[in-house]
């Protein structure tokens, strides 16, 4: 059973870190040599750092003692966090996760990084992903394999790989990491954390694309909620975000009696949904019926064209960008990666449209079906962490994506989804639940979340570092 209270300082949310602090029982500079040693345990395992910086933390540490001791603390003040390493970070190169990446440094923080700093977090450094985010996996051509805490031999998934495995092996509280097709709720479902897939614009980025977003990665929803207060501050640079609005992301509780909820056990196209995900999603949508909630089964609004035509798109843009590469520099990018990029080659202009309208489909399906419901459940994949060192869990070039059935929807729809544990398989390896809302209900979401969070099974202790 886990534990609600903290033994050691890795184990410290952001919240109760900041009450500690503000009651001067802890110090930042106490608490971020705390998880530096944590990290420098874990690390030679899992991998799952790029530019880990322990003295420029140190510093940052020190300015928020300083901070505190002045009364001047800021909403993060001394909150260690680390960052996706495709979010800039001023001064730190940012690699995309492929050795084809010409490394220079960043001259400026992306939009997220700078609302952290702005907030007095502690930046530990970046953390790992698959070259250019296309992968839901640990693995890279320019990162070490990065691991799943939970079963070494399991991969963490992606893209944002690192910030996944970090945060369940307690790697700091907060971590951010981005998402296009599921890139944070996939590695919170396979490593038993908790994401915010905001709505599109929410939390401004840069460079912006559709469906591309920003998201929080921690181990309460009450961290991923505080961390949306700093991170939805406006950016210019952000053609794409939402005007500003404030939210009370603290405001959590809520009853859910009376919610019409939607249960969503197959997505129309993908891999099938193994039968211990299945079981725990169940048990959660039974748990919300016993608390007053409506639950009605929800049939698929999705069909393999759909994805098909997504997935020519994607090809053909990312072999656009490759053609422009040096080929030496090309044969640097994961094999996989190259092979699948080269299937978006020779389509014509009307291939192209047809196949960008099939993200136009898809978005108005999800909304369609979604519509008449508060919220809706599904699995957040549809099986556990797999092998390591697989690039996904087909291991097929043309079928790379049957795995984000469940995720890749929501993206196209621009709504908010969230991924919260929801159990374990008999092995112990987390399942996750994926709770999605109409578009620009960010707040319902993580107010369904934390209510999922009280009304869940005990959870099993965090990983410890091998002996």
């Amino acid at each position: 059973m886990r534990s609600d209270t903290p033994t050691a300082l890795h184990e410290f949310s952001a919240t109760e870190l900041l009450a500690a602090y503000a009651r001067g029982t802890l110090s930042p500079v106490e608490v971020t040599r705390a998880i530096i040693a944590h990290i420098e345990r874990w690390e030679p395992h899992l991998q799952a750092t790029y530019a880990f910086d322990p003295e420029a933390a140190l510093t940052m540490a020190r300015a928020s003692e300083a901070r505190w001791r002045r009364g001047e603390a800021l909403a993060l003040d001394g909150v260690p966090v680390m960052i996706k390493e495709n979010i800039a970070t001023r001064g730190v190169p940012t690699p995309l996760g492929t050795a084809a990446t010409e490394l220079v440094p960043a001259e400026e923080d992306a939009p997220p990084a700078a609302r952290l700093r702005e907030a007095g977090a502690v930046f530990l450094g970046k953390t790992t992903m698959p070259d250019y985010g296309m992968l839901s996996s640990g693995l890279s051509s320019f990162h070490p394999l990065t691991r799943n805490p939970w079963d070494l031999r399991k991969n963490p998934g992606g893209s944002s790989a690192g910030a996944g495995a970090g945060v369940a092996a307690g790697y700091g509280p907060l971590h951010l990491g981005t998402d296009i097709g599921g890139s944070v709720r996939l590695p919170a479902g396979w490593c038993g954390i908790v994401t915010l897939k905001p709505s599109l614009g929410r939390i401004p980025i840069d460079p912006p694309y559709p469906a591309r977003v920003a998201g929080p990665m921690t181990r309460t929803v009450a961290d991923a909620a505080l961390m949306m207060g700093p991170l939805s501050r406006p950016d210019a640079r952000d053609h794409m975000s939402l005007p500003w609005q404030d939210i009370a992301w603290h405001d959590l509780e809520r009853d859910v009696a009376g919610l019409r909820i939607g249960l969503l056990l197959e997505a129309g196209w993908g891999t099938p949904v193994a039968p211990e995900v299945r079981e725990a999603v169940v048990a959660a949508a039974r748990a919300f019926e016993a608390a007053g909630a409506i639950v009605e089964p929800m049939a698929p609004w999705c069909h393999r064209g759909m994805i098909e035509g997504v997935d020519r798109f994607w090809r053909t843009r990312f072999w656009v960008e490759l053609r422009k590469l040096e080929p030496e520099r090309r044969e640097r990018i994961l094999p996989f990666i190259r092979a699948w990029a080269e299937g978006g080659a020779g389509w014509s202009g009307e291939d192209l449209f047809e196949a960008y309208s099939q993200t136009l489909a898809i978005r108005k399906a999800t909304v369609d079906a979604t519509q008449p419901y508060d919220y809706v459940l599904s699995p957040t994949a549809p099986m556990v962490a797999f092998d390591a060192e697989l690039p996904c869990p087909t291991n097929d070039v043309t079928r790379p994506f049957d795995h984000i059935a469940f995720t890749l929807a929501y993206n196209m729809s621009e709504q908010p989804a969230a991924s919260i544990n929801a159990g374990y398989t008999a092995e112990g390896l987390p399942i996750g639940l994926q709770i999605a809302g109409r578009r620009f209900d960010d707040l319902g979401v993580l107010r369904m979340a934390r209510a999922w969070e009280r009304l869940r099974p005990a959870q099993r202790p965090w990983p410890t570092p091998p002996a």
